[in-house]
């Protein structure tokens, strides 16, 4: 693919005329990709899954944690550990992707300090099993535009947690819609720390739809992640506005060097 990066398909949104998931992946690779990503894997055919990436050689970037429990709710996180526990067996025969982890939303009457202290405790134990298992975690800063009371909107706050952790198997997921909307300014926020980013994501302002339909200067997005020294995957987590082939090609051209 021309573009800076490996790009990695969301086949939770896209190749959807493809059908079931498997078949979505099929149609990705058939497309280019080598790469693709989804989002919570209990309601998904897995064993499916696996068979498809068996025979097509694709591999998966990231998929969600399944449920979503908080991780700052000291009552949900025994609920929030097994919860990665399950997803970490679940998902050990589509070659242990990285697994994505949201923070939860804050708790009414609840210190600042106690919400950080709550989410590195959580955080020490889904890394632990994570480090048995020798899988990757990815926490995603999200944003208030869709989640009104969402504890973890900062990738500053992020970052923190992930050093509080100090584990090298917990790392950020940075999405790059999710902060513009939050109005983060990139190179601040990541400067200094790209090594604890595992997986950068991307979607334009202001709708969530392909690079290049919207008003995020891609140019400046790309050469800050180079600049930065990021050499990961990008995973195109949007909402196609047209065919996929031209949706891909776009998106290609917006995120060429």
């Amino acid at each position: 693919m021309s573009a800076a990066y490996p790009l990695s398909s969301c086949i939770e949104w896209q190749f959807v005329e493809a059908g079931d998931l498997d078949a979505r992946l099929r149609a990705a690779k058939a497309a280019g990709f080598e790469l693709a990503e989804f989002h919570l894997w209990r309601d998904k055919p897995v064993e499916a899954l696996a068979t498809a990436l068996d025979e097509t050689g694709m591999r998966l970037t990231s998929l969600c944690v399944d449920p979503r429990r908080s991780i700052v709710d000291p009552a949900q996180r025994e609920e929030m550990v097994t919860a990665v526990r399950e997803t970490i067996a679940a998902t050990a025969i589509l070659g242990k992707p990285n697994l994505i982890v949201a923070s939860g939303f804050r708790v009414e009457g609840m210190s600042e300090d106690e919400h950080f202290a709550n989410a590195v405790t959580a955080l020490r134990e889904a890394a632990d099993a994570a480090e048995a298992a020798g899988v990757m975690l990815l926490l995603e800063p999200l944003n208030t535009r869709l989640f009104a009371t969402m504890y973890l909107v900062s990738t500053k706050l992020g970052l923190d947690l992930i050093e509080a952790v100090n584990s090298p198997n917990l790392r950020l997921l940075y999405d790059v819609w999710h902060s513009a909307v939050m109005g983060e300014d990139m190179a601040e926020v990541l400067a200094g720390r790209i090594h604890l980013v595992e997986h950068v994501q991307v979607a334009d302002m202001p709708d969530r739809n392909e690079p290049g339909t919207g008003s995020v200067d891609w140019d400046q997005v790309t050469r800050t992640l180079r600049g930065l020294g990021y050499t990961g995957a990008i995973g195109l987590e949007y909402f196609p506005t047209m065919p996929m082939d031209e949706s891909l090609a776009l998106s290609q051209r917006t995120l060429a060097d």
